[in-house]
């Protein structure tokens, strides 16, 4: 039998009004930001190369005046000091998180159609909502959200946007599988956002061992392997398992990223259709210390795995979930992909008052699966016996935060012809992912 646990008074959360995540090693990640000591998040959000793809293509790069950059390289600073309490000491760049997918593919602003060109902005009786359509069979089921053969997917969109509201047609999206979300400050009605990152304690913790944890990966694309790939880096023994009848969609669309989060990992092909293939999955999970998975909750409970289930038999494990909104809720089994998740969280730029565009390049993939790897140290130097529950949308949300800049700021060609952002007197050239990625650390 599965026990269940109350969340409400077993979770160490990210709190939603401080914005900090405390862990059970006693170290803070403050995420208020303070912007007049950590300088103007406009000029250090040009400097990262995430400016340089925010924008419109014809006209100038967009910055956000939330401190972003900030932000995330406050996670940056929780991973280095954790990972060293659990194994080797991991340091990341915020830089190269962010922005070296974005320099691998040359991407450049595409203003309301995200870096990949997989998502897009769709007008709505009410306001905003983003649609995403990475995958063949997303255009195929388009049909039964517009309700009408389709031959241009965002045409068709397009005219139902027009005769709906967002809530209903993000709705009609989920509905069929396909990836959708309204802008949060066009979603009225829309749940209260919950934490981005809850430790849950479901089983016993231990003190820690010599050897570093095992980890079985069942994570797919960015936010997961990005988890999977700190863990690794820290010291953790992974095997990733992939059925072969459905890879891991990276494999094709960002080989680079691809091979960088999985260098050094076994990879385990296992069929989840046969009872050969479940045992063996079975056996594989029996010597797991960590899971890490990326799916809804529903699709691994087929498989007869779950946290409650695994944190319960062995002491000193944990599970890592990383979802679009959550296990829990009428979202949890909503489907999420970087751009989409950003969008339902705020986390967007404005080319003008009326027009929300992309924020760099599906920034909740990469953000997310730092706060997961985060929440992973922190279950793991806690001695384990947590599922870390890791939202993308709320952590999007939860970046969007922080103290405006109500400086003087312009954006506008130098002499050269190059853009250049200006925080009164103080001026940064807007570099591309590329120049960023040159002076930052490894």
């Amino acid at each position: 039998m599965v026990e269940t646990h109350e969340r409400s008074s077993q979770s160490l959360v990210v709190d939603r009004e401080l914005t900090k995540l405390t862990t059970a090693a006693g170290v803070v990640v403050d995420l208020r930001g303070n912007g007049e000591a950590r300088g103007c998040p406009i000029l250090e959000f040009a400097a990262s190369g995430a400016m340089w793809i925010t924008g419109r293509p014809d006209d100038a790069p967009v910055g956000v005046d939330f401190p972003l950059i900030s932000h995330i390289g406050a996670v940056c600073n929780g991973i280095s000091v954790l990972s060293s309490l659990v194994g080797l000491q991991v340091d990341l760049d915020p830089v190269r998180v962010v922005c070296e997918r974005a320099a691998e593919r040359s991407f450049g602003r595409r203003g309301q159609s995200s870096a990949n060109g997989s998502c897009r902005f769709i007008r709505c009786t009410d306001g905003w909502m983003a649609c995403n359509l990475p995958r063949s069979v997303d255009v195929e089921l388009l049909a039964a959200v517009v309700g009408e053969v389709v031959d241009d997917p965002w045409l068709a969109l397009s005219r139902m946007g027009q005769r709906c509201t967002a809530i209903e047609l993000v709705e009609r999206a989920q509905l069929v599988g396909i990836a959708a979300a309204p802008l949060a400050s066009e979603s009225a009605g829309e749940e209260p956002r919950r934490s981005a990152v809850e430790l849950v304690r479901m089983g016993e913790s231990t003190p820690g061992t010599d050897r570093g944890p095992r980890i079985v990966d069942f994570s797919a694309m960015w936010a997961g392997p990005l988890c999977t790939h700190v863990l690794g880096r820290c010291g953790a023994e992974v095997v990733t398992v992939e059925d072969p009848t459905r890879p891991d969609g990276a494999r094709v669309g960002d080989p680079m990223m691809y091979e960088r989060l999985h260098g050094g990992h076994s990879l385990a092909s296992i069929s989840f259709s046969t009872d050969e293939g479940r045992r063996e999955l079975h056996r594989l999970v029996e010597q797991a210390d960590v899971i890490i998975e990326s799916s809804r909750p529903r699709a691994l409970a087929q498989l007869g795995l779950s946290p409650e289930r695994f944190l319960s038999e062995r002491t000193g494990r944990s599970w890592v979930s990383v979802t679009g909104y959550g296990r829990e809720g009428s979202r949890a089994n909503y489907v999420a992909f970087g751009d989409d998740a950003a969008v339902s969280g705020s986390l967007v730029a404005w080319s003008d008052p009326d027009t929300p565009v992309f924020c760099a390049d599906a920034l909740a993939d990469p953000i997310s699966g730092l706060m997961a790897a985060f929440g992973a140290l922190a279950s793991l130097s806690g001695g384990g016996g947590f599922l870390v529950d890791v939202s993308m949308s709320a952590v999007s949300s939860l970046m969007h935060r922080g103290p405006r800049c109500n400086g003087d700021h312009r954006v506008q060609k130098n002499s050269s012809g190059r853009w250049v952002a200006s925080h009164g007197s103080r001026r940064q050239a807007i570099v591309s992912p590329s120049e960023a990625l040159a002076v930052a650390h490894v």
